[in-house]
């Protein structure tokens, strides 16, 4: 007598999905047995600071391709750049993104959460994995991360520079900014972070980080949901400090450093960095910076127009660098 086992379900569903994901590959044009062949499968690892702050970063593609080094935005991780990362690593260039101290599976100091420790774990990143000819490509936040390093570690390793929705030249509205944010908002940021911090960062990118808040949006529950999740994953302390970090800290000086090609993008719908204050300003400081400004694109447009960001970035790399 034969026995009947009955197939399992976990292992059934895992199968179908993917049979899908492949379906869904083919369908793309994305070969995963090419991909599979050109490109290690992915990669993640972790290394100590030298003051003892364990970061971890992913890897991706060709380690023979040209680095493109990636710093995400606040309060999130560098899940955040894996359209990105994702598009480029498949043209052969090879991509990484790290936490940022505090953040995401990166360990939570309590002290040391300011640009210039940002700068300085960028640097080691850089110097640990001896990459050379990077180009560093910054987030918002991550944009000031980029250029404190150039302030701080010059540009002997890098090849361009690129700011996406970038914080530089200064957020905040000073007596020689004016154009600046009131301290008011940020203090909000800092007091919604005390009172409900979950609950700030569902109003975050339910609204204002992908335009969700514009009449006729077609609002994605999933970004909402990836972006909230990313947040919680980062410590309290960190992200609080960090609300001073992007939008006190002066980076006209580091601005100026600035000697390689460089690529700034930013929508002229963002209402967390409004473009006049922040990219347009950044693109008068560096020499020959050129500037790409996306009409109606929100602050999230990495994920929003991640197709023109993704082509902005292959041409750069291509013959901005020329």
């Amino acid at each position: 007598m034969t026995n009947h086992v009955s197939p399992n379900p976990l292992r059934r569903n895992v199968l179908m999905s993917a049979a899908t994901a492949a379906a869904g590959a083919a369908a793309a044009g994305v070969s995963l047995n090419a991909t599979a062949a050109a490109t290690p499968a992915r990669e993640t690892a972790r290394l100590v600071t030298r003051d003892g702050v364990t970061l971890y970063y992913k890897d991706w593609g060709p380690k023979n391709g040209q680095p493109v080094v990636f710093s995400h935005g606040w309060p999130l991780n560098s899940d955040s750049w894996e359209s990105q990362m994702f598009f480029l690593a498949n043209q052969g260039y090879r991509c990484i993104a790290h936490d940022r101290r505090g953040h995401g599976r990166s360990s939570q100091p309590w002290d040391g959460n300011d640009m210039d420790h940002y700068a300085d774990d960028l640097a080691h990143l850089i110097e640990t994995l001896d990459l050379k000819n990077a180009v560093l490509v910054g987030f918002s936040t991550g944009g000031g991360e980029v250029a404190r390093y150039v302030g701080r570690h010059g540009t002997k390793r890098t090849a361009g520079l690129v700011l996406v929705s970038a914080v530089p030249p200064l957020m905040l509205k000073t007596a020689d900014n004016p154009g600046g944010l009131p301290r008011e908002v940020f203090d909000g940021i800092r007091a919604g972070s005390v009172a409900n911090r979950s609950q700030l960062y569902k109003d975050i990118a339910g609204g204002p980080f992908f335009g969700f808040n514009r009449p006729g949006a077609k609002v994605s529950q999933a970004l909402i949901d990836s972006w909230w999740m990313q947040g919680m994953m980062a410590g309290h302390k960190n992200t609080f400090d960090s609300i001073k970090a992007f939008s006190e800290t002066d980076f006209r000086n580091d601005l100026k450093k600035f000697d390689k090609p460089t690529l700034i993008i930013h929508g002229d719908d963002d209402q967390i960095v409004p473009v006049d204050s922040s990219g347009r300003a950044s693109a008068g400081i560096v020499k020959h910076a050129r500037l790409l400004v996306y009409p109606g694109a929100p602050h999230g447009l990495t994920d929003t127009h991640k197709d023109q960001v993704n082509n902005g970035l292959l041409a750069f790399l291509k013959k901005g660098l020329a």
